[in-house]
């Protein structure tokens, strides 16, 4: 059996990863519209990469008999003399890859080059490229240096897209030489794991078993854990907030199933804490002093407030940045006096020009010089304003007092001045919603969050995708963003009345 470099890299996530995709992988989700528009923009990347390099050859495939075909087709590139080739594939000892760049030296040595849309090199590109050079210097080529081409994220646009300017390439030569003898017996392992007869334990304390730094793989098969599992506890201790893999393994050593039963030293942070006590007591914590000074801050007219914004690797506009959030739109519920009539306002951009001019011309008509801001997780609205403002100078003074005003309508749960044990840790606005004002729900909006929303605005609006779908399309985007401010007017509402009590 041959093994890939990506299944290579799903038994580093888990060894039961890469049984599973060869032995039953109906159990695992297909991939979802907003992992694919992220595949999708690292295509578009390497697009602007290929253009440095002109006179490269471009391998690759597209159906199953050309990908079969590849390694060969390769081989004959390569001994044609081809000084550098794109999406080669190369295969030895039962080990493949296909490599972004191959750059020719001389006649006996190669550079190797990995393309990532990051914005910086991460650990797990390391042990991705430890793999490729082990299946090169197998089939016979000798690798001088290694290197990735990331997204340099400080790159802003004007005019037309510089590919030499918005790409960076880091050597991470020593570092990848490094993992050579470690990648040796991974391989070794990662072929007895596809032999076995049954799946390997699944439990998510042998999630990222190397320890790779600061990557989601241990949260990534936690879910993919509970979801195969669909009749596990909802209080069961795969739902604390924030566990990892030691944690879950000391609880599973102790037979400890569920949150109430995790003894309180065993608590990662103040967070989790709260969660168990909560879990364990069956009922909210309140801190009502606390609480009622917060509210008590606020200034008459109250504005509830909340942006969708869009980002892209290829900066859409002049001025613009790799993979900064701009605004598109705004919703902002407006409560003048205590008692007075809800009102409401509203921006969404539906033309393929910068949306942030026209946005800041009806935000300043909207939103006054008076009076408190609320939001949910106020350090996103206020790096948006932030971004505007430098963006756009004759906007500063307006924008430094929009910030001064803005309060974080999150606090009394970040802080866990209020807790509830179905809030699992969380302070999302999901998670509270949903205790606090059941009959208010996201779960049937055409829209229902906010990587979707930026999705389907940018398709529709910058691509022009799904014409015939523009009016709902709108319509989606328009209750998505009501909802999240009408959502923080409820929120307010429930809160006061739990302090009154």
């Amino acid at each position: 059996m041959t093994l890939s470099k990506s299944n290579y890299m799903l038994f580093l996530r888990h060894p039961a990863f890469l049984w599973l995709k060869i032995h039953d992988k109906h159990k695992i989700p297909p991939i979802d519209d907003n992992l694919q528009a992220m595949f999708d923009t690292g295509h578009e990347f390497e697009h602007y990469v290929e253009k440095l390099y002109p006179n490269a050859i471009k391998l690759g495939f597209s159906n199953y008999n050309e990908y079969i075909s590849l390694p060969q087709r390769t081989k004959e590139t390569l001994n044609n003399g081809a000084s550098t080739i794109f999406q080669g594939r190369f295969e030895a000892e039962g080990i493949t890859c296909i490599v972004d760049i191959l750059n020719r030296v001389d006649d006996n040595f190669f550079d190797l080059i990995e393309i990532k849309s990051s914005t910086k090199v991460k650990p797990e590109h390391e042990y991705d490229l430890a793999f490729q050079t082990l299946v090169l210097e197998k089939s016979g080529l000798k690798i001088r240096n290694i290197a990735i081409i990331h997204v340099n994220n400080e790159y802003v646009r004007k005019g037309n897209i510089e590919p030499e300017k918005i790409i960076i390439k880091t050597d991470v030569t020593n570092a990848v030489k490094n993992l050579i003898g470690i990648t040796k017996e991974q391989i070794d392992k990662a072929f007895k794991t596809l032999s076995q007869k049954t799946i390997p334990d699944t439990s998510p304390r042998h999630a990222n078993p190397l320890g790779i730094p600061r990557v989601k793989w241990f949260k990534d098969w936690l879910d993919l854990y509970k979801h195969n599992k669909p009749n596990l506890d909802p209080y069961s201790i795969y739902f604390l907030s924030y566990p990892n893999a030691e944690q879950i393994g000391e609880l599973e050593d102790k037979n400890i199933a569920l949150i109430q039963e995790v003894p309180e030293k065993m608590a990662l942070r103040d967070r989790q804490l709260s969660q168990i006590i909560a879990t364990r007591d069956g009922k909210r914590s309140v801190n009502k002093g606390k609480i009622k000074k917060f509210l008590d801050s606020f200034e008459y007219p109250l504005y509830f407030f909340d942006y969708e914004t869009f980002s892209t690797l290829i900066p859409q506009f002049d001025g613009c940045k790799p993979y900064k959030d701009y605004p598109f739109q705004y919703s902002l519920h407006i409560l003048d006096s205590p008692g007075a009539e809800l009102r409401h306002e509203e921006y969404l951009h539906q033309e393929n020009t910068n949306p942030m001019p026209k946005l800041i011309e009806k935000l300043k008509e909207d939103i006054g010089n008076n009076g408190t801001v609320l939001t949910w997780n106020m350090s996103y609205e206020k790096s948006c304003n932030d971004r505007m403002a430098n963006f756009y100078p004759e906007h500063k003074e307006f924008f430094s007092n929009f910030n001064a005003r803005i309060e974080d309508l999150m606090t009394p749960f970040s802080e866990m001045w209020f807790v509830d044990k179905d809030f699992y840790g969380s302070a999302s606005l999901k998670n509270v919603l949903p205790v606090l004002v059941p009959e208010l729900s996201y779960g049937g909006l055409d829209i229902s969050d906010g990587l979707l929303a930026r999705r389907v605005w940018t398709g529709a609006v910058l691509e022009g995708k799904n014409r015939g779908k523009r009016e709902e399309i709108v319509a989606g985007l328009i209750e998505y963003c009501t909802l999240d401010t009408f959502a923080m007017v409820r929120i307010l509402e429930e809160l006061r009345e739990v302090i009154s009590k």
